[in-house]
């Protein structure tokens, strides 16, 4: 993690332009204006990750199996929600930012599920007039993104997930502040060692087996619980 001194949103994006994969950029006393220019002027480099924190922006460039992991996660998040008949909208990694609290972050993965019916028709509004995404998702391979949660407080996110590239833990907010838990709030049943497991398949036997291998398990335990 590099931070620099004040600079321009010109000098910004120029740093931002050559960041290695799996570098991060830290820039103090940036203002919420400037902030803007540089989602404006990164709008068509979408693999950056973007954050402001009152003042502090930082800008990540992901590795490639970010990326990998990100999509992945996204397909089983649609897997669950397809077996139990939950209704879903993916936001991906739209910027989620309040202006009147100087904060913003661009999540690696956000979801609509108990307010899906809600946003349906609503996505091309002012993403400062629509709820907080119901669940986020966080990727650390070379950066740790923790100190990215009380942005994700601050705007009311009600679930988090942090996945480590090993291990998944799952967060709900309560009283301004993230608690893990074992089990998903928005997804009943789903475990981060489930999804764990899956990432460790895909890795060994790919991607198609990783869904195929979570789409059984899934349901498995759906019958299960039906059951009992």
């Amino acid at each position: 993690m590099t931070t620099v001194p004040q600079l321009t949103t010109d000098e910004i994006l120029d740093a931002a332009e050559h960041l290695p994969g799996g570098a991060t950029l830290v820039m103090p006393q940036v203002s919420w204006d400037d902030y803007e220019c540089v989602l404006g002027g990164l709008a068509e480099r979408p693999h950056f990750r973007v954050s402001y924190d009152r003042g502090i922006l930082e800008i990540m460039s992901p590795r490639p199996e970010h990326g990998a992991y990100e999509h992945l996660i996204s397909d089983l998040v649609l897997i669950a929600c397809q077996v139990l008949h939950l209704r879903l909208e993916k936001c991906g990694n739209t910027t989620w930012k309040r202006r009147l609290l100087a904060r913003g972050v661009e999540p690696d993965g956000s979801y609509y599920i108990q307010n899906a019916r809600n946003v349906v028709g609503n996505m091309k509004a002012d993403v400062e007039a629509l709820p907080p995404p119901d669940l986020a998702v966080e990727i650390d391979i070379t950066n740790s993104s923790r100190k990215k949660f009380g942005i994700y407080a601050a705007l009311a996110v009600p679930e988090l997930w942090h996945y480590s590239g090993q291990t998944f833990q799952f967060y709900q907010l309560s009283k301004g502040k993230y608690t893990e838990v074992d089990v998903s709030p928005s997804i009943p049943g789903l475990t981060g060692e489930m999804l764990a497991e899956a990432l460790e398949l895909s890795k060994a036997e790919g991607q198609d087996a990783s869904r195929a291998w979570f789409r059984r398990k899934f349901r498995s335990l759906v019958r299960r619980r039906q059951k009992a």
